[in-house]
This record gives structure tokens, C-alpha cells and sequence, in this order.
């Protein structure tokens, strides 16, 4: 019985730390709620299919296109939306008999609902019920006689949405942020699950470079939830009921990731010596890890350390709450009070120990949630030695509303030798309007001749494959996914159709799975989410026994077309090429890493000390924009090999300068005050080193920015530093700057190695 409890709690916490939060079952079912509820006011009203239909597209789009954070202005906006919908329908339904104009004006209604983005949320949401209910009196050839029937059906639908929304499945910040914590305490506690395998196999085990790897991909996941946990909680700091210090909040997550984190490091450097291992980076090329047997004495200690890290693993999973204990501890550099506690070890196992002393330094003082965290394990060595974030088809715009407010930071925040050709730039808002009414005019015209009965899903395939991108490539890879997706739901639907024969509740049943299953995996899989809606309605067609071959067969047509429709576009008005959107973005975070690095330095120079997380989260939330607008050129079918590995080298010294960066200022935080004042720990020499790492960052912004940047100083005066410092025990002061001389240098490695990549010179002085 134990063992059935224990599989069904790993099975709950790995449901759990796969939805952070649970907002995308949350969204998923939220929606099949609103969806059943207005389905059955209606049916119980005696309503007619097509205000069935009715019902349940308004019921979708109301439910998952709302998305301010208060429910405050969530109510608003629903309130605002019920007029708009209602004009929309008298609109679309007064025009139906006239095909040409309703299709001119569709086009015009298109281009208007992406381009008043740039008001707003609301705005965004109100253009979004526009475009929708437009299409749905298109769609169902409604008329003026109807309009009463429709108008009740919309007004059921919002009703629905808000009942849903306020009562039934109201979720307060609170909780959400609670189950984010949670969620990010569980991918912490797989991080130290992969930790552990790959320390017990030690440095010869088989599928060492396997475990390696498993490693850094849950790693990887870490970083998704603490995203997802800063993302969720005000600039100034802590969410929730407690704000007692001013690392509680984000800065609580950044110091627990960037712990284990480097803790993961240690454990690998001691393991492979040779490999020089400074990141978990997944994009950086590794080198074989091939590395002696661990000897006696180290391996004694090893043990114990694998015993450490399965204490700590069992106490995340346990969830215990902490002792009250002496919360300033939080400020005393690692291996304070214990140094004289480590084992007999050498040197690099001895930093494991630290490090592993520092994270449950962290968990305990600074705790995964407010109020609560891990048990205490004080008492051994290690700790002695330490001491502290669904495009479905009928919403696809809301997503367009989350990339608003980088479109618009990135309009906020041209760079200042950007001058005029700043001026002349389209805003991304006009020139995304521009591109999809382009791509639906053309998707309407190809719709009709190719199909007039179903010219509409070319026109949703136009309209969605725009949302989230921003380049031509992009848009691409959107549409080859958008393509797959449908190809795999058509056999799906064709086949469980097959499975099920006539039985309507088995086709209602597997419809209703379809709209969660869109819902649930759009920020999951585009292909997956593609896939879902093909199957929902492959089981509507059935419900209405009007289900061929023939019918998906021309969904596949349409999809095409709609794709091509939305590339010609792309390609014709104002085109983004893949090179130009990256440009920017690298400039962006090539700015946001020099902003990072130069508040951790004014810190450590007795400067002002001001909130060291908030760069190293915008530093984060730019390299993950990065990311996304590189994937066009890193995914493994990519033909540009040359380009490909120049991406996937440049993505790893930037995420590498990236973790280095957050260990600056983590370190320049868990000091507590200004390093700069002890002139034997901090020279003159030093501090021309961090101003040169400076003017190489404001060359490689030049170079990137398409001015001729001049060569990039090389210096080795960090690392003379670092040695001068030593790599004994020393004092708390010591092995705090050491800690933070070490990160430094690697930031600088990485920057040059990044000017190299970038066909840079690298020019060192007489």
C-alpha cells in the first residue's frame, strides 16, 4: 500500500512540475466548462444548431481571450465585450447576403483587430470578439431575421464565460503563485534526481554522457518554472502574504537556481577535470566526458556527498516547514563557519561541498515559497561548510496579445545610435496588421475557388500561423508544424470516426476531448495543438453524419493554402527576414547583459545598491525572445548546416556569459555589503578589467548593430586576479570575491569567444 501512495505522489508531482501552476489545465478546462455550460442553456432553450454553434465559438473565444491579471479588469473587459459582440453579429449578418463587401470588410476587420494591439490587452481582447463573431455569421450564412437567436446565444456564451470564470473555477493570485512555487520545488527536486545518478555513476559509468545530458535537460525545465514564478510576481519583489527581506519573491528563485546550478557544475568539473565544463548549456558542443576513477580518498567523501544530495531530494519532496532559525545566515558567504568541517577531499570535491552547503543554505533561509520550504538539515558537513513561467483556431489572437509588450519594450527601447532609421521604422503592430490582412485576402479568394464551402479554414490558417512570430522564418516553421498537425489529425479523426461509427455521444464526447486537449497543449506543441483541432472537428462532422474522406481532405488543401497565403504575405509586404529579427534581438541581450553586469560591478565598488535581480531577469526574458526567434535556424532539419552551428554556438555563449552573470550578482547579493572597501581584495587593475569587459559588450553591440566595431580587448588581468586571490580556504571576505572573480572571468571568456564566433578580432595590448 506505501509503495501504490509513493508511485501516485511521483505520478501527481511530475503532473504537477509539467503544468507549473496548473494555469494550462486551469485554461483547458475552463474553457470545456464555459463551452458545456452555454451548450446546455441553449439546448435547454430548444435552440437550433447554428445557434449552438454560436454558443459555443463565443463560449471559446470569451473564456480564453481575456487575459489581464485582475479580475477586476477581467470583468470589465467581458462587460465591454458583450456590446461589441453584439454589434459585430447585427454587422456580419446584415452583410452576409453581399459576399463581396462581407469579404472586404472581413479583410478590413482582420487588419483592425491586430493593429489597435498596440492599446492594449483590452483592446486586443475587444478586436479578438470582433474578428470572431464576424466570422461565425460568415460562417453560418446568418441572417437579420436570426439576429434574436444569436444575440441570445452570445449573451449565454459571455454569461457562461464569466459564471466559469468568478465562480466555478475562480483562482486566486495566492494560489497560483503557491502552485508555481511548488511546481518549481519539484523540478528542482528532479534536478537533484539527475544529480545523483550521474554522481553515483561516477566518471566511468557507460551512459555517463546520457546522464549528462538528462541533467541538463531538466535543467533546462528548472529554468522554465523559475521564468514562470518571476514572471508571475511585481518588479518590487515578494507576492503573496509575506515580504520580509528583499530577496524573498524572485530573487528567492534566482538564488536557489543559480545554487544548483552551480552546484551541478562542481560535481562535473570534479568528475571530468578535463572536460572543462563552466555551463549546462544544451547548445554548446561537449566535449567526451573520459575521466580516471575517483581515488580512495575522494571517493569515501564522494559518498557522503551523494548522501547529502538524496537528504536535501527527500526534504523538497517531504515539503516540510522550516525552522525559524537565524535568517540572517542568508548573508554569509559560502563555506562560513564550517570551512574547518570539510572532509579530507581535494580541492574540487571540497567545492562541491560548499556548494552543496550553499543550496541548503538557500532552501532553508530563503525557502521555495514564502512560507514554506524544506526540512532542516543542518549538522552535516556540507551544511556547516555553507550558509544560504492555447492558440486554439477560434482565439488564436490572444496569444498576439502576450507578444505585445516585448514588441512594444523593443519600440521603448531602440537603441540611441538607432536615430533616424528608428523613425522610419513600421511599428511590428502596423506591419503584422498589414502582412495577415494581405494573407487573409489572398486565403479568401483562394478559399473560394477552392472550396466555397469551406474557404474559411484557409483563412484561419492565414490568421494563426501569423501569431508569436515575427520573421519570415517563423513563419515558416509555423506553418510546416500548422501542416503536419493537420495531416496527423486528419488520420486521427478519420480513424476513431471509423472506431466509433454513428454513435453521437462517443462523437460528442471525443469533441469535447479535442477542445481541451487544443487548449491544453498550445503552449506545449503547435503540432500537437494543430493536430487536436483537426480531430474536433472530424467529430463534429460526424456528429452531423456529414463526415467523408473528401471533406478532410479538403482541410488539408486549405491549410496549405492558408500557409502559402500567409508566406507570399510575409515574403511581399514588409518582410522580416530570420537574420534581421535575430539581429535585434542579440543586440537586446548583448545590452541587457552589459546593464546586468555593470549593476553587479557598481555593487561591488561600493556603489549603490540597488536591485541586482531585476537586470538578470530582464537579461533572462530577452535571451528567452532570443531563443524563439532562433529556432528557425537550430532545429535539426534545418538545411543551412553553417548557420546552424553559428546559432547554437552563439545561443551557448550567451546562455554561459547569461549563468555567469546571475553568479555575479547572487554573489554581489549574499555578500550584504560593498567588497569594493577592502583594497587588498579589489585594485585599480581590477577595476580597468570590468570597464574593459564593458567596452567589449559596447562592441560587440556596435558590430551586431551593423556598425564597423573595432577589435575586442583581450586581457588576462581577472584571471591573475583570481590567482593572486589563491585557492585556499581563506577568510569569508576571500572566498566570496574568489566566488565572484570566478564568474567574472568566465563572462569575459565568454564574451570574447562570442566576438570570435561573430568574426571579430581579438587584439591583446604590449
Amino acid at each position: 500500500m506505501q509503495e501504490l501512495w509513493r508511485k501516485t505522489a511521483c505520478v501527481r508531482d511530475r503532473f504537477l512540475a509539467s503544468d507549473p501552476g496548473l494555469i494550462r489545465l486551469l485554461s483547458a478546462g475552463g474553457t470545456v466548462c464555459a463551452v458545456l455550460l452555454a451548450l446546455g442553456v441553449l439546448a435547454a432553450l430548444h435552440a437550433t444548431v447554428p445557434v449552438l454553434v454560436t454558443g459555443a465559438l463565443t463560449a471559446m473565444v470569451s473564456t480564453v481571450a481575456v487575459t489581464e491579471p485582475r479580475p477586476r479588469d477581467q470583468a470589465l473587459t467581458l462587460a465591454a465585450g458583450v456590446p461589441v459582440a453584439l454589434a459585430i453579429t447585427a454587422l456580419g449578418s446584415a452583410l452576409t447576403p453581399y459576399r463581396v463587401v462581407a469579404d472586404v470588410v472581413f479583410v478590413l476587420l482582420i487588419f483592425a483587430a491586430l493593429h489597435v494591439r498596440r492599446l492594449g490587452p483590452r483592446a486586443t481582447t475587444l478586436g479578438v470578439f470582433a474578428f470572431q463573431l464576424f466570422f461565425v455569421t460568415q460562417f453560418l450564412e446568418a441572417r437579420v431575421a436570426r439576429l434574436p437567436q444569436l444575440f441570445l446565444a452570445v449573451t449565454v456564451a459571455f454569461g457562461s464565460s464569466a459564471l466559469v470564470r468568478f465562480a466555478v473555477l475562480r483562482a486566486s493570485e495566492e494560489r497560483t503563485s503557491a502552485r508555481l512555487h511548488r511546481a518549481f520545488r519539484i523540478r528542482l527536486a528532479h534536478v537533484l534526481d539527475a544529480l545523483i545518478e550521474v554522481a553515483e555513476g561516477g566518471p566511468q559509468a557507460p551512459r555517463a554522457e546520457r546522464a549528462v545530458d538528462g541533467l541538463r535537460r531538466r535543467v533546462v525545465h528548472l529554468h522554465g518554472a523559475a521564468s514562470m514564478v518571476r514572471d508571475r510576481q511585481p518588479a518590487g519583489g515578494a507576492s503573496g502574504r509575506s515580504a520580509a527581506t528583499p530577496l524573498q519573491g524572485r530573487g528567492q528563485v534566482v538564488e536557489a537556481m543559480t545554487a544548483v546550478e552551480r552546484l551541478a557544475i562542481t560535481v562535473l568539473r570534479f568528475l571530468w577535470p578535463e572536460a572543462d565544463i563552466t555551463t549546462l548549456t544544451r547548445h554548446r558542443s561537449s566535449p567526451r566526458l573520459v575521466g580516471p576513477a575517483v581515488d580512495g580518498r575522494d571517493a569515501a567523501a564522494l559518498t557522503t556527498v551523494i548522501g547529502e544530495l538524496r537528504a536535501l531530494r527527500g526534504a523538497l519532496g517531504a515539503g516540510r516547514m522550516l525552522p525559524a532559525g537565524d535568517r540572517t545566515r542568508r548573508r554569509l558567504p559560502p563555506g562560513c563557519g564550517g570551512e574547518e568541517r570539510l572532509p579530507d577531499a581535494s580541492p574540487a570535491l571540497q567545492d562541491v561541498f560548499r556548494s552543496v552547503g550553499e543550496l541548503a543554505s538557500v532552501l532553508r533561509d530563503s525557502a521555495a515559497t514564502p512560507d514554506e520550504g524544506i526540512g532542516d538539515v543542518a549538522g552535516s558537513p556540507a551544511t556547516a561548510a555553507g550558509s544560504t513561467a492555447a492558440v486554439a483556431e477560434n482565439t488564436a489572437p490572444v496569444v498576439g496579445s502576450t507578444s505585445r509588450s516585448g514588441e512594444q519594450s523593443r519600440e521603448e527601447h531602440l537603441p540611441e545610435d538607432a536615430g533616424d532609421a528608428a523613425c522610419v521604422r513600421v511599428r511590428p503592430t502596423t506591419r503584422t496588421a498589414l502582412q495577415v490582412a494581405t494573407g487573409s485576402a489572398l486565403a479568401v479568394v483562394g478559399g473560394e475557388l477552392l472550396s466555397p464551402q469551406r474557404w474559411y479554414w484557409a483563412v484561419f490558417t492565414s490568421w494563426v500561423v501569423y501569431i508569436g512570430t515575427a520573421s519570415t522564418g517563423d513563419l515558416l516553421v509555423r506553418g510546416l508544424r500548422r501542416l503536419v498537425g493537420t495531416v496527423a489529425g486528419v488520420f486521427a479523426g478519420l480513424a476513431l470516426a471509423a472506431l466509433i461509427g454513428h454513435d453521437s455521444r462517443w462523437a460528442f464526447a471525443l469533441a469535447i476531448l479535442s477542445v481541451f486537449g487544443m487548449y491544453y497543449t498550445t503552449a506545449v506543441s503547435y503540432t500537437l495543438m494543430s493536430l487536436f483541432v483537426t480531430t474536433m472537428i472530424g467529430m463534429l462532422y460526424t456528429l452531423l453524419h456529414t463526415l467523408t474522406p473528401a471533406v478532410l481532405v479538403v482541410r488539408i488543401e486549405e491549410t496549405a493554402l492558408g500557409v502559402g497565403s500567409g508566406l507570399v504575405a510575409a515574403v511581399l509586404v514588409l518582410p522580416v527576414g530570420t537574420g534581421q529579427r535575430t539581429d535585434e534581438l542579440l543586440r537586446e541581450v548583448l545590452e541587457r547583459l552589459r546593464v546586468a553586469l555593470a549593476e553587479s560591478s557598481a555593487r561591488w565598488y561600493g556603489g549603490p545598491g540597488g536591485d541586482l535581480f531585476g537586470p538578470s531577469r530582464a537579461l533572462d526574458s530577452a535571451l528567452d525572445a532570443l531563443r524563439v526567434s532562433m529556432e528557425p535556424l537550430v532545429i535539426p532539419v534545418s538545411p543551412l548546416r553553417s548557420r546552424r552551428r553559428t546559432a547554437l554556438a552563439v545561443l551557448g555563449l550567451l546562455e554561459t556569459a547569461a549563468f555567469h552573470t546571475r553568479g555575479v550578482a547572487d554573489g554581489m547579493a549574499r555578500a550584504g555589503v560593498p567588497m569594493g572597501t577592502d583594497a587588498d581584495l579589489v585594485d585599480e587593475a581590477l577595476v580597468a578589467e570590468v570597464c574593459r569587459i564593458d567596452r567589449n559588450l559596447a562592441s560587440l553591440i556596435g558590430r551586431v548593430a551593423g556598425r564597423d566595431g573595432r577589435a575586442l580587448e583581450g586581457g588576462c588581468g581577472v584571471a591573475a586576479r583570481l590567482a593572486a586571490v589563491g585557492t585556499g580556504a581563506g577568510d569569508d571576505d576571500t572566498r566570496a570575491t574568489r566566488r565572484v572573480l570566478r564568474h567574472l572571468h568566465r563572462v569575459d571568456v565568454s564574451v570574447q569567444d562570442l566576438g570570435r564566433t561573430l568574426g571579430m578580432p581579438v587584439s591583446y595590448g604590449a
